[in-house]
């Protein structure tokens, strides 16, 4: 799949899934108070707003033809591979 997730977008995601996960840890541990049916949406949740944020690629945006992702252009010089050689 091409990356669909970037900016603020991936932002966001980077840091709300993580703290949904830590908030479904805390239920899990007694720590906060949430149904089980919350608790499973909370993790489920978190986790996937982490690894779409990760991997740069939601099947959901794909679905909507929704596209945050603007690559980074380089120059030739930044390219990988196009060093020259000095005598």
């Amino acid at each position: 799949m091409e990356k669909n997730v970037g900016g603020t977008d991936r932002t966001a995601r980077l840091i709300l899934g993580p703290v949904l996960l830590v908030v479904a840890l805390a239920a899990l541990t007694g720590f906060v108070a949430l149904d089980l049916w919350l608790l499973v949406v909370v993790a489920l949740v978190g986790a996937i707003l982490t690894v779409t944020g990760a991997v740069q690629t939601c099947p959901a945006n794909s679905l909507f033809g929704l596209d945050t992702y603007r690559p980074t252009e380089r120059t030739e010089k930044e390219e990988p591979g196009s060093e020259q050689v000095r005598r």
